[in-house]
């Protein structure tokens, strides 16, 4: 006698796709503002004229939220599940590559999503 399979309908793989840095842990995801992907990483780097240098003039740790100031005076408003908001305090210099929307604090490079 065989076991009778268990499928899960649509509805509970949907309920179970959500990232699992809304859970307290990495990021499951590579939707704007959440993980990294390689591919984006390269890139961004692959283009290094689409890099503009900038400062942070707020960053809220709790919300992932962040606004920067380019030097050419324009602002971004933008958000990161994995801690840009932790490595990048208000002062901090940062250059943020706006077409495949990295941001990179020192050597450190964040997946961002503009708000």
């Amino acid at each position: 006698m065989s076991t009778p399979l268990h499928r899960l309908s649509p509805l509970e793989v949907t309920e179970r796709a959500a990232c699992m840095c809304d859970h307290g842990d990495v990021c499951s995801s590579f939707a704007p503002g959440h993980a990294l992907h390689l591919i984006q990483a390269r890139l961004a780097s692959a283009t290094p004229s689409d890099w503009v240098d900038g400062i942070v003039e707020q960053a809220d740790a709790v919300t992932g939220e962040l606004r920067v100031r380019s030097l050419d005076g324009d602002q971004h408003s933008l958000w990161n599940a994995s801690g840009a908001a932790l490595e990048a305090p208000e002062g901090t210099p940062v250059a943020l590559h706006s077409r495949y929307n990295v941001l990179a604090v020192g050597r450190v490079q964040f997946n961002v999503a503009a708000v």
